[in-house]
């Protein structure tokens, strides 16, 4: 769609009517040669042999018009507006910890097919089904075992996401589990956005064996910087030992950061708390829309600029013509006898 960014320029479309109306012109002396044979240098030029006449036609009276008029579209601000497009803005930042220590090697899941798997594997199957409902969210990933490790930092690259979770594996970043300092790194990731609304999503069994902060003076942290978090427990509780299931401490993290706790005995009630989490965390897009714009003003100068070059083009070969027809007959004068002749 064509639009004029500066419309209110055309209203100095009359200026040069106006002027040439209310604005007396300059009057000049001309300078002219009085000779005694003027009758009949008139009379030759009357009969058309000596001296011939430019005159301008209607289509170049109009031309300094044309030019004008393109003048001014050219200060108009001529935009072509292209279609609208749409953005959606991120308005939540979403970081998922998830436990690689030794502990997720117990299989006690059932897999969508009904097999038998191992934590991890059915976290990952159902993390990733809970992935490709988050477009719009910028989505991040810390794996931890001994240590946190960041896996992917925050993107609404979802597809990413998912890649760099499925190639995690049991142990690979230490057999024991750092729980609180993981939620450390996610508070430390968390500085430097500025979404609304910032998330953690743990799944742990929660029982810390290596951290240098315990998770729940990390979750304090965590709170005073506007993070909440959900814990999702993974494991059996009658477990014991270094793989037993610490409820207690998951249920406190969340707790404190106004967050919930869930508990997923197996794989069917781990897919309803991605649900409920759904329902909890709904997601909230801002929609940025522009329509692009694309100046037009050179194309109107351009065709002034050949317009004036076309009048000077014309002007120049009526010139020439000029000269060639005035070669026919030309006035001289005898100086023996002073008479006036037209010799062709």
């Amino acid at each position: 769609m064509l639009t004029f960014a500066a419309i209110w320029v055309l209203v100095l479309l009359p200026l040069p009517w106006l002027v040439q109306t209310f604005v007396p012109p300059r009057r000049t002396a001309v300078l002219s040669v009085r000779v005694p044979f003027g009758d009949r240098l008139r009379a030759a030029g009357q009969s058309g042999s000596a001296v011939r006449l430019v005159t301008r036609t209607a289509g170049a009276v109009l031309l300094p018009w044309s030019v004008w008029v393109l003048v001014l579209l050219a200060l108009a601000r001529p935009q072509w507006i292209e279609p609208p497009v749409s953005r959606e803005l991120p308005t939540r930042d979403l970081l998922l910890l998830v436990d690689l220590s030794g502990s997720m090697q117990q299989q006690d899941f059932t897999s969508a097919s009904g097999e038998q798997v191992d934590r991890l594997t059915a976290v990952k199957e159902v993390l990733g089904e809970f992935l490709r409902k988050r477009e719009g969210d910028r989505v991040g990933l810390v794996v931890f075992g001994d240590a946190p490790f960041l896996q992917a930092p925050f993107s609404t690259d979802l597809q990413l996401s998912q890649q760099l979770l499925n190639e995690t594996d049991i142990g690979m970043a230490g057999p024991k589990t750092a729980f609180g300092d993981a939620i450390g790194l996610g508070v430390s990731l968390f500085q430097n956005s500025e979404a609304p609304a910032k998330t953690i999503i743990a799944l742990t069994d929660g029982n810390d064996t290596k951290s240098q902060v315990p998770p729940v003076e990390a979750s304090r942290i965590a709170r005073q910087e506007g993070i909440r978090i959900h814990t999702v427990a993974i494991g059996d509780p009658t477990t014991v030992g270094e793989e037993k299931l610490d409820a207690e401490t998951l249920r406190r993290v969340a707790e404190g950061t106004s967050g919930r706790y869930f508990f997923a005995g197996d794989r069917a009630e781990l897919n309803g708390i991605y649900d409920e989490l759904d329902s909890i965390e709904t997601r909230k897009v801002d929609v940025v829309s522009y329509r692009p714009k694309t100046d037009l003003f050179y194309w109107f100068l351009l065709a002034a600029a050949l317009v004036t070059m076309g009048d000077k083009l014309a002007i120049v070969l009526a010139g020439r013509r000029q000269s060639a027809l005035s070669t026919e007959g030309t006035v001289h004068v005898d100086p023996a006898t002073g008479r006036l002749e037209v010799r062709a």
